[in-house]
């Protein structure tokens, strides 16, 4: 009993720890998947490369998220021309409420959706576990800064 419970915690252990080293950090690359966007079709966020880049995960349901939706069209409305893209990825669960968020708020910068909350390949690849999450990718496509001050994007974009 005792070698079954002690493989059972080494099990864990080791799936915690490749987890955590999966997750994104300072220095890694845009990653390779491809989600859906708002008109069902397939994107890959490394078509972004060559733009400075700030992914924010976001959901329907998560106010706070609503909330700097606000914030991110008008940066996005000043900044676009300028070489910058944000890319929203949703975690929601329902595509419908997706749908109709991205409409209510406003957004016209590119929107994904990997729709398994949490779980979803995106949010853990990244280590997203609360939103709103962001990241901001230089032009060669290096993350420089998870959750970046509005100060600390432009800045970026200007260089």
């Amino acid at each position: 009993m005792k070698s079954i419970y002690k493989l059972w915690v080494v099990t864990i252990l080791l799936l915690t720890m490749n987890g955590a080293y999966a997750q994104l950090k300072k220095g890694s690359t845009l990653p390779d998947i491809t989600l859906q966007n708002d008109k069902n079709v397939s994107v890959k966020l490394q078509s972004f490369k060559g733009k400075v880049v700030l992914v924010d995960f976001w959901a329907s349901w998560c106010l706070p998220c609503r909330k700097a939706n606000k914030s991110l069209v008008k940066l996005y409305d000043k900044y676009k021309s300028k070489n910058f893209e944000i890319v929203g990825i949703s975690i929601d669960t329902d595509k419908d409420k997706w749908l109709k968020a991205i409409k209510k708020d406003g957004l016209k910068n590119p929107q994904l959706i990997d729709p398994k909350g949490f779980d979803a390949r995106s949010a853990v690849l990244f280590g997203a576990d609360a939103l709103p999450a962001s990241y901001l990718f230089d032009s060669s496509g290096k993350l420089i800064a998870i959750n970046p001050t509005e100060a600390q994007i432009i800045s970026n974009i200007k260089k």
